[in-house]
């Protein structure tokens, strides 16, 4: 697995090294020791799967409340996405500043997004589907999120949403 990193410390595009034969590919989709050879302090215990049936989807913007924050590594599977990351941690160099990457399930390109960092996608084909391996296990009680479009962040999407969830609409602006 190759680690590159984005302009937001912490958040790493993650791509596989495939070994290629006869047959096709084989990759590793998540190897713990790699993941700490990179320096990067994540545990696996919770793996979630969503799928979006509708082109231009919007999921997001997500994250936790303070002492229950949670480390995501993201991958989509099926389809495509163009993934959002937003540093909403006060004390880092890149505050309120967002990182946007493709993935797609040919590059099987994964994106690794810190504890502290607001997360969402917009699905760029139908049919998408999205797998999550999550660093605590689900817990409603610290969902919190902020505005895919809220103008203390500047996301700039590559398409207007077709599709979202009223929670995810009405997500306040950010008060930070």
């Amino acid at each position: 697995m190759r680690f590159t990193k984005t302009e937001i410390p912490g958040v790493l595009i993650v791509d596989p090294e495939p070994r290629k034969d006869e047959r096709g590919a084989f990759n590793r989709a998540y190897c713990p020791d790699e993941f700490a050879a990179a320096g990067i302090d994540f545990t696996s215990t919770q793996i979630n799967i969503a799928r979006s049936t509708h082109l231009h989807t919007l999921r997001g913007m997500h994250h936790k409340a303070p002492g229950m924050e949670e480390a995501k590594f993201v991958r989509c599977t099926r389809g495509a996405i163009f993934d959002v990351a937003v540093d909403l941690r006060p004390d880092s160099p890149t505050y309120r500043r967002w990182t946007g990457v493709l993935l797609d399930h040919s590059s099987m390109r994964g994106l690794f997004i810190p504890e502290g960092c607001s997360h969402g996608y917009l699905t760029l084909a139908p049919d998408t589907d999205v797998l999550y391996q999550m660093s605590r296990p689900f817990n409603p009680e610290g969902d919190r999120g902020v505005r895919w479009d809220d103008p203390a962040f500047g996301i700039r999407w590559p398409a207007a949403p077709a599709m979202i969830n009223r929670r995810d609409a009405t997500y306040p602006d950010f008060e930070g």
